[in-house]
């Protein structure tokens, strides 16, 4: 699978707005006899995320709704690396979906800074998985990379195939990613969706955090502009003109979506055109015009944004970011292409 083209082994070298010191590598090799206990989806507790659960999707920010109750569409989440630190069970490679440690992390930083957006117009179905450590994207071996990504990777699909058999009931579909999470999206796109009837209910998928070269997904095309559906935008958001030394693992062939205007282009779009932001400490409070931004090459190139706190942020890299910066605009977005989409069924 193209997505995997080397990209794996160096693209993700920051959780951004983190110390990569702080994380953990594992030196030991894969071991697939010692494997997390596999969740069962038919549990709700093995769902970070769903539409009749107390979770931390439901939340909004102040003067937002959560509609979940009556939105007339799904969107299926799957959440970023959240495993950096150290394993404190004998499960090195792949988390526990039954660490409470490692779930609270995940529901607190993932869950409600990115799932939650969805919930204006979305039902939201996020499973817990086990999830491949940080390690992968660091390791020399392929091989440990391949077999920890692949077990992820069964978890996701056996969550969506219980999603669709259980919770769907033939809606719409949004497919939204981050991260590690783009890459199980990109080969649930090319199971399930791809010259599948099920493409037909796929409303958009934002596989953001990760390069998803064009050929990647050769019946479902990069969206064109804010309305299109049956489509799929990426962006990796950088520092205005900062190029990262894995340039040339993927984001030199990445398909860039600019998230305030929605098109390829290279055009500038000013910060007056960010509808908001909603950013770590404060998840009730919505930054409007907080960034400005520009496609350049396969990247996203803003200009630092300011904010309290903003001057103790060095990185060039935020990817911890992408979705956050662009809450609003994203969320006005998935909610125009699923009213724009329910007109042409």
């Amino acid at each position: 699978m193209k997505i995997f083209r080397g990209l794996l082994l160096s693209f993700i070298l920051s959780i951004a707005w983190s110390s990569i010191a702080q994380s953990y590598l594992i030196k030991t090799h894969f071991d697939g006899t010692n494997n997390p206990p596999v969740p069962n989806y038919a549990k709700p507790t093995s769902w970070a995320a769903l539409p009749d659960k107390k979770d931390y999707a439901d939340k909004a920010p102040s003067k937002l709704t959560d509609n979940q109750t009556d939105a007339q569409a799904d969107v299926f989440f799957i959440y970023p690396t959240t495993y950096t630190d150290k394993p404190t069970d004998s499960y090195l490679w792949n988390a526990d979906i039954s660490n409470q440690k490692l779930n609270r992390k995940t529901e607190e930083s993932s869950i409600l800074y990115q799932a939650s957006l969805f919930n204006g117009s979305c039902k939201i179905y996020a499973p817990y998985y086990r999830q491949a450590h940080y390690s992968v994207f660091l390791t020399p071996s392929l091989e440990d990379k391949k077999q920890a990504l692949e077990l992820a990777y069964e978890d996701v699909k056996a969550a969506f195939e219980y999603y669709l058999e259980h919770y769907n009931k033939n809606r719409p579909i949004v497919i939204a990613s981050h991260s590690q999470g783009t890459v199980h999206a990109v080969r649930l796109l090319q199971e399930f969706f791809m010259n599948k009837s099920l493409q037909q209910k796929l409303v958009v998928a934002y596989l953001v955090g990760m390069p998803v070269p064009t050929d990647s997904l050769p019946t479902i095309m990069p969206c064109k502009d804010s309305a299109q559906t049956n489509c799929f935008t990426c962006w990796n958001t950088f520092r205005r003109d900062y190029i990262p030394t894995y340039y040339a693992y993927g984001l030199n062939h990445a398909v860039c979506t600019n998230p305030l205007s929605w098109k390829l282009d290279e055009g500038y779009v000013p910060v007056s055109k960010n509808k908001g932001a909603v950013i770590p400490p404060s998840y009730t409070k919505v930054r409007p015009q907080l960034c400005d931004a520009q496609v350049h090459q396969g990247l996203l190139w803003i200009t630092k944004p300011k904010f309290p706190g903003s001057n103790t942020i060095r990185t060039s890299i935020y990817h911890a970011g992408d979705f956050s910066l662009f809450y609003m605009d994203v969320r006005e977005n998935v909610a125009l292409r699923i009213n724009l989409f329910l007109m042409k069924q």
